[in-house]
């Protein structure tokens, strides 16, 4: 079948970046989704090894996941076309290194023009009135409240969160050890609400949650095990709604929030760009952008010669 080679040199790609570059597992599954997509795209086009693919071809690709719905009247993003197209490139790149291509065909396709979305953080009333939600009448919600706190005070993504070990976290110290991308480790400090809610989960809650099967895991729920991504996106959702807030609200919402607060709050972008773990100082940048028009909407809304009207004729 012509997809067989493609899929064992897909196969050593996924190997490489997971062994050699220690990618996260949701990142090689994200590789995974869209190298899969390439490869039935080659074999449609008859391609029967990456290594024969050509720039038209890779265009192609691209073109034709453009066009694509992945649910009945839903269409692929151009973010998600433009991912895909990253992914194409790093394996092509992959075959050209190891020696079993002569060139890169990926590298003069152009890649989707993206629209640029400035992040919607929220307001730290929103962000109060979230904290504020779960409560702390039984286990579960000082469970809860220990989990938000922690996400918003030390900026945490939600696979970071879910992966902490009891013994990451040093209340003395007041900070939190967290294994990011990349296999990144770095250490957080956690504010001085974030270690009252963990000290009273550890003492309060996680005892009652525990079972044989709890490990070194922090966060429980309710069986003993460790909490899922899903179930911590799930209890996010419950207190969001809780709080009165109507508009959608993720894990990432938290940690966005975490960033631009700490830039209004006058943290330096450096800084800010070393507590969350960002890769790059231009993703911290963005949130640079994000205060910028906060400020401007507030001056606009606030000072009473920012906003004028011409007069007809003038």
């Amino acid at each position: 079948m012509p997809r067989k080679a493609v899929a064992g040199q897909i196969s050593r790609f996924l190997d490489y970046l997971a062994v050699e570059r220690g990618l996260a597992k949701n990142t090689l599954d994200a590789y995974g989704r869209d190298l899969a997509r390439y490869a039935g795209y080659l074999e449609t086009r008859g391609v029967a090894d990456a290594t024969r693919a050509d720039e038209p071809t890779v265009s192609g690709f691209v073109a034709s996941l453009s066009r694509s719905e992945y649910e009945e009247g839903k269409r692929y993003s151009p973010s998600s076309v433009a991912r895909a197209l990253a992914a194409v490139r790093t394996f092509h790149l992959f075959l050209l290194r190891e020696g079993e291509a002569s060139a890169n065909p990926s590298e003069g396709v152009v890649r989707p023009k993206v629209p640029r979305t400035l992040p919607r953080p929220l307001s730290q009333n929103e962000i109060e009135a979230i904290l504020a939600a779960p409560g702390d009448a039984d286990p579960a919600g000082i469970r809860d409240r220990a989990i938000l706190e922690a996400l918003y005070g030390a900026g945490l993504r939600i696979s970071e969160l879910v992966g902490l070990d009891v013994d990451e976290v040093d209340l003395q110290e007041g900070s939190v050890k967290v294994m990011g991308k990349g296999s990144k480790e770095r250490i957080v400090p956690l504010g001085r609400f974030a270690v009252m809610a963990l000290e009273s989960y550890l003492t309060r809650s996680r005892p009652a949650l525990a079972s044989p099967k709890s490990g070194a895991a922090l966060f429980l729920n309710q069986r003993g095990g460790r909490l899922t991504r899903q179930g911590a996106t799930r209890l996010l959702k419950r207190a969001a709604t809780r709080a009165g807030l109507t508009k959608r609200v993720t894990p990432y919402t938290l940690r966005i929030s975490f960033s631009t607060h700490l830039l209004e709050g006058g943290a330096d972008v450096r800084l800010v760009q070393e507590l969350p773990g960002h890769a790059t100082l231009a993703t911290t940048q963005i949130y640079t952008l994000v205060t910028g028009e906060r400020l401007r909407e507030e001056y606009f809304a606030a000072h009473p010669r920012a906003r004028f009207s011409r007069k007809k004729g003038a």
